[in-house]
């Protein structure tokens, strides 16, 4: 099994959204997420054409390398690495980490979609992804067909050496049972994003209180 490239936060992992994080609000959103303490974040956009993908991605990089917090790319390698972001979240059918590893080099973090299933986990640790991530734990709008999953599972997970990720319809209200359950992140789209830059920044802290709270290896960032 591979040995973990780099240090991954714990805490709040902002996710963008065409919906929610419209071009002319992107910044601004993400911005205030990380003023409000999320730890990391990821672009992700399936739809644009590459010249404006290109644009939002370099954006949020200079946002994210000003406040050092890492920017992963949703399923595009090449686009990483143009940009010169810190990683990449790969979905079952988007290519290997060791594929990523290879253009992306060793202090690249490579975060591997594993819905409610041990057995990829399994495998996408041994092929040397730095985190693990499982969901839908609730009713999502940004994932609706995502097979569900049960909180047993970031538990269970935790014997893969590798942080857990939560995604799918959490909440500042549903995100305490999660954090206790044992994620080390909790990937947030609409419980975070769509309101204004004010709300984004009370959501985040909130965010972050839980982990303060409850995860035991949580410490305050920057």
């Amino acid at each position: 099994m591979g040995a973990m490239k780099r240090r991954i936060p714990i805490g709040l992992y902002a996710i963008t959204d065409s919906q929610l994080t419209p071009p002319a609000t992107m910044v601004a959103s993400v911005e205030a997420a990380i003023l409000g303490g999320a730890v990391m974040v990821q672009y992700r956009e399936k739809s644009a054409p590459m010249a404006e993908r290109l644009a939002q991605a370099r954006n949020l990089q200079s946002v994210c390398a000003t406040t050092d917090t890492p920017l992963l790319i949703n399923d595009d390698v090449g686009l990483a690495k143009r940009i010169g972001a810190a990683g990449v979240h790969l979905g079952q059918t988007d290519g290997s980490a060791a594929e990523a590893r290879h253009l992306l080099g060793d202090g690249a973090i490579i975060g591997i979609t594993c819905h409610a299933d041990l057995a990829l986990a399994e495998a996408a640790a041994a092929g040397g992804a730095d985190y693990l991530a499982f969901g839908r734990f609730f009713n999502s709008s940004t994932k609706p067909d995502a097979p569900p999953a049960s909180t047993a599972i970031l538990a269970e997970a935790k014997r893969f050496k590798r942080p857990v990720t939560a995604i799918g319809g959490i909440t500042t209200e549903n995100g305490e049972l999660l954090v206790r359950a044992g994620a080390d992140l909790l990937a947030v789209v609409g419980g975070l994003f769509g309101g204004n830059p004010e709300a984004t920044i009370q959501k985040a802290q909130t965010f972050q209180r839980l982990f303060a709270s409850h995860h035991p290896l949580f410490s305050t960032p920057r």
